[in-house]
């Protein structure tokens, strides 16, 4: 069986180093940083901020749910909840209806803050 194109390289033609490599024998300088710096996911500030503490489960995701056509698409909502089994039910949540859950964080009164970021 003969394979057709499966002879030797070419001298020069692919040497496995970047093309500016080939050419000067230096490696090819790297791309310039950004100048600003990207503000990350969890600086965003809420666009909606949902107070469900003292309320249990599932009783923040129900307000969530009631209340998440409230942002438009992209925007942070944090829900406030001090129930424990909201720790796991916000981000299972998130995960059945195709949100992203951005984090969580403790607040200092008691309970915690969970940012999600309407997908749709």
């Amino acid at each position: 069986m003969i394979f057709k194109g499966r002879g030797k390289r070419a001298a020069g033609r692919h040497s496995g180093r970047r093309p500016a490599e080939r050419e000067t024998g230096r490696p090819a300088p790297e791309p310039a940083a950004p100048l600003a710096a990207p503000v990350p996911e969890s600086a965003a500030a809420p666009a909606l901020v949902i107070d469900a503490l003292g309320r249990k489960c599932p009783i923040p995701i129900i307000m969530l749910a009631d209340r998440l056509r409230e942002v438009p698409v992209g925007a942070i909502i944090a829900v406030l909840a001090d129930d424990v089994a909201a720790r796991t039910d916000i981000p299972a949540w998130c995960r059945m209806k195709s949100q992203d859950f951005v984090r969580e964080e403790t607040l200092p009164q008691g309970g915690w803050g969970f940012h999600i970021r309407r997908t749709y």
